[in-house]
């Protein structure tokens, strides 16, 4: 997968519907987030998600992918996204595996939040 369509794969992830989210996240997808229970397994963050409003605007910064074998795909990078008068700022990861031509599945994604100023 080109660099163009990993990140259009990414920001599909945070602005898509409940449908087109199910469908990318891998059945064995492990996901950490900073809000409770932390950590998800894909079947629960996918319930998780289709709950909630989905971020009507994201952009990156700070991107990095990595490819470290075929048909895996690493990326970092740095997310703001926006959504009913919300702002949400987290440092990212995700982790692809190609199942098929064309066919790409989260199998990791992690959400950091920012230290805050003084925190030790």
């Amino acid at each position: 997968m080109e660099d163009d369509r990993v990140w259009a794969f990414e920001e599909s992830l945070w602005t898509g519907d409940a449908a087109h989210y199910r469908e990318s996240i891998d059945e064995s997808c492990v996901m950490v987030v900073p809000t409770e229970p932390f950590v998800f397994e894909s079947a629960a963050a996918v319930a998780a998600v289709s709950d909630t409003p989905r971020w009507t605007k994201v952009t990156f910064a700070d991107g990095h992918i990595a490819r470290p074998q075929e048909g895996l795909i690493v990326i970092g990078y740095r997310a703001e996204a926006e959504k009913e008068g919300e702002r949400y700022v987290a440092w990212c990861t995700s982790t692809y595996r190609r199942l098929e031509h064309e066919v790409w599945k989260v199998v990791q994604h992690s959400q950091t939040s920012p230290p805050v100023a003084g925190g030790g």
